[in-house]
This record gives C-alpha cells, structure tokens and sequence, in this order.
C-alpha cells in the first residue's frame, strides 16, 4: 500500500506572493495597511456625519429656530438655570429656593455659561451642553476602536468592541429631542461614560470620576456596585471617597447653604410622569378628587393616597437596592462588560422605582446603554434596546404630549403606559441577565484568582478538571 499523504512542498517553492506594479508583494504589510485605511475612515464618517446632522437640529429647536409644540422646555435654562446662576456667583447656595435639589458640584455644571461670557447665558449654556454630547460620542467612538485583548475576568480584553453603542448614543440623544441640550443631565452623563470606560485599566480615575459625577447628581454613585473584587474594587472605591470628601469639603468650606439640597428633595412627591402615577391617572377616570400642581420644581399629583404611593416607591427602591446587595455578595464571574451591566441595571431600576420620572433621566440610561452596547461580552443589548424605544416614547410624551399627560385622558395615559412598560420590561430583563450572568453554571468550579476578580477557567479547563481526552486504544489499523 501506498502512502497517500503528500510529501511537503520546499520551503519557498511556490508560495511567494506575486509583486504588484510597485514592486510590493500582495497582500504584504503594507498592501494591508492601504486596504484598511479607506473602510476605517468610512466606517468613522458614518456616525459623525449623523452625529453632526442631528446635533445641528437638536440646537436648532433650542434656539427657537424649529419650534415644537407643548410647553416650553427651555424655562428650565432661561429662568431656574439662570436665577440659580445668580445667586451661585455670589458665593452662597440658593438654600431658600426649594427647587435646588442637587449636590454641591451641581453649582459647577449651573455657573459654566460663564466661560462663555460673551454669549447670553441660554445660549452659552446650549452650546456647552452639545460639547458635553460631543465628548460622550467621541469616548464611545474611541472606545469601540480599540480590540480587545486578552485578559483575565474584569480585565480590559475579552472579545473586543463594536459600534453599536456609538449609534446608540446618537441615536438615543436625537429622539429624546430638544430637553436633552435643556438640562444639564447631559454634562453628568457624559462624566459617568468616561468613569465606565476607564475602570478596566484605570480604576483610581474611574473612583474619582464616579465620585465627581456623584457630587453633580447623585446617581453616578451607583456605578461603583459592578466594580470587579479585589484590588480593583479598593482602588476605586478608596479613590472615589477621597474624591468625594475633598469636593464636599471644599464647598462645604466656602460656599453656605452646601446640604440645603437634601431637606428639598425628602419633600418630593409623586410626579405625573412616573411608575407610581399611573396609580392617579387611572384613579382619575374613576372620579378620583387630587389634581396635578406645579410642586418643588415639577408637575405632581396632590390629593389622597398620594404620599401612601410615593411612600410605596421608597420601598420599592430600597427593595431594588436590597437585590443589588445581593447580586453583589453573591455574584461569582466578573468580564469586562459586567461592571457596565450592573450600573446599567442600578440606574435602570432606581429610574423606575423613582417618585420623578423627569424626561431628562431618560439620557442617564441612554448613556449607560450605550456602554453595554459597545461591549461585545455585555449581556444588556435587548435591555438597552428597550431603553431607546422607551426614550423615544418620551418625545412624544414630552413635550409633544404634556397636555395629555396632565389631563390624563386617553392618549396621555396611553402614552405612559407604553413608556414606562419599557422601563420595566427592561428592568425585569437587566435583573435576570445581569443575575445569570455572574452566577456559574452547576458543574462549573471557579476558584478566585489572585486578585480576587474569580476567573471563570482553572489551569486546568474550563471546568476546572483535566479535559484532554485520552488516547484511543491501538488497533491494526492504527498500529505503525
């Protein structure tokens, strides 16, 4: 008998690449190198030139240019931004407005239009806010540029990055609308991105920024519940307390009025727009007696039973930050996106359980989403998906259909229920993923790393037992 296998060929012979008319081999380095350029810069053109477009029309609608109907969402800018800028550059806190119910570091985002002290301050204060936005999209645009790497659970790595959470991010700020560059949502938003993408490779920064974010609005601080065990999670956490002392101290230090903000915001009641709402706009149909009043800065239900649901929707979040616990304690794998995730999941379930349900929350979760979406190990896309398509709702809701919503008829109601069912659809299904996403399978033993990250893969496999399959016996056919 014959052997059939093929002796191999010479080294060299016949597998030198052919030389184009430059004198260069195909597919060499450098013909590599000039193949990739032009689908690079198509592929980054793309999501600017949307970017640019929707930008441009977002600033045309806040300047008055595009006009759209409802209630004036830039009152926020023109008259509550502009009287607490007021008050703020003369050192003190407008600690007998009650709607000022922000943290200290807020006075930075509301006395920015200084920078800008050649422009009114409406229009200065728009102008920083699409910078903000510009900021957020390029970290996600550079973000999604960089491949993974090969790395342990926590580490940067895995399985790289896609675009999608850059058109998220585009897209999710466009239909919101106008009430996006209006408040100033967007300034924290765009920090709370950056403390995201830098916790893998730089977890102190990360601390300081989640802290920083935390002190503009206090929702920020939710990211530190994803950050992987070990040193990661010192770093980080060590970083955002000191960070968080030092900026509440030097305010404290020269600014009066600097914790006015907490008393405001325990008086809060149920706004028209939230999960707890639907309560009284259903009830109203039924000749319920409460009416909706202009309250501590936003449209609420006054009337009876309403402080029996707002406190239900304290419970409610307590519940949710009670499973968060939970997860934590007992969450086993850690990959890159995981630390995303969880701040998704966190704000995601604070937002919903909230009192206020105000539309500019909506670009918190946009953000957020947009993280996960640029992860390829994230487990949230469906989620964020749910997010935007909840978002977009939103427009429609305000300020298309304010009146709607506070009249409470039928299209009102309609358009609340359609919204905040995302939000909870989304909620639920952020739970369950982000649960069996950290949770190891039966069979599976995952013993700590040394960092305490708890890598998924002993020496040994991937189940943590030898899995090289054992050698067939030898038969005639296989004998030599």
């Amino acid at each position: 008998m014959t052997d059939s296998t093929a002796a191999p060929a010479p080294r060299g012979a016949g597998t030198e690449a052919p030389k184009t008319s430059g004198g260069s081999r195909a597919g060499g380095r450098g013909s590599h190198r000039r193949r990739g350029r032009r689908p690079a810069f198509i592929a980054l053109a793309g999501p600017v030139a949307v970017w640019a477009l929707t930008r441009t029309v977002l600033l045309l609608c806040v300047f008055k240019v595009v006009t759209l109907p409802g209630p004036d969402f830039t009152n926020d800018v023109n008259v509550i931004y502009r009287g607490w800028f007021e008050v703020l550059k003369s050192g003190v806190f407008p600690e007998n407005d009650v709607t000022w119910q922000y943290p200290p570091a807020a006075a930075l985002a509301i006395l920015s239009p200084a920078l800008l002290s050649f422009l009114d301050y409406a229009a200065a204060f728009y102008l920083l806010a699409c910078a903000a936005d510009a900021v957020a999209f390029g970290l996600l645009l550079h973000a999604s540029g960089r491949h993974g790497r090969t790395g342990g659970a926590g580490r940067p790595g895995g399985s790289g990055r896609r675009r999608a959470g850059v058109w998220g991010w585009v897209a999710g700020v466009a239909v919101l609308g106008p009430t996006a560059y209006a408040r100033y949502d967007l300034m924290v938003t765009a920090v709370a991105i950056g403390a995201l993408l830098a916790g893998a490779r730089h977890p102190r920064a990360a601390g300081a920024l989640v802290a920083f974010g935390a002190m503009l609005k206090i929702w920020p601080g939710l990211l530190l519940l994803g950050t992987p065990r070990g040193r990661a999670t010192r770093a980080a956490w060590t970083a955002a307390l000191i960070t968080g002392v030092v900026v509440m101290g030097l305010f404290a230090a020269t600014m009066p009025g600097t914790f006015a903000f907490l008393g405001f915001q325990q008086s809060r009641g149920t706004e028209v727009e939230s999960l707890g709402a639907m309560v009284f706009h259903v009830a109203r149909q039924f000749g319920w007696e409460g009416q909706v009043l202009l309250n501590y800065g936003s449209m609420e239900f006054v009337g009876p039973y309403v402080n029996l649901v707002s406190d239900a929707a304290l419970l409610l979040t307590f519940a949710g930050f009670a499973w968060l616990v939970l997860w934590r304690l007992r969450a086993v794998k850690w990959t890159e996106a995981t630390p995303a995730d969880a701040a998704f999941t966190a704000v995601l379930l604070f937002t919903t359980t909230s009192r206020v349900i105000s539309p500019q929350y909506m670009i918190w979760l946009v953000g957020l989403a947009a993280v996960c979406l640029t992860l390829r190990t994230s487990r949230q896309t469906l989620p964020s998906v749910l997010v935007l398509a909840a978002t977009a709702v939103t427009l429609l809701e305000f300020p298309l259909g304010f009146a709607h919503v506070v009249a409470s008829d039928w299209l009102g109601v309609l358009l609340l229920a359609v919204r905040n069912g995302l939000l909870v659809a989304a909620s639920l299904l952020a739970c369950r993923r982000l649960w069996r996403s950290t949770k190891p399978a039966p069979h599976e033993a995952l013993p700590e790393d040394e960092d305490g990250s708890g890598d998924t893969e002993s020496p040994d496999g991937p189940h943590g037992r030898d899995v090289t399959p054992a050698p067939s016996p030898r038969t005639n056919a296989t004998a030599p």
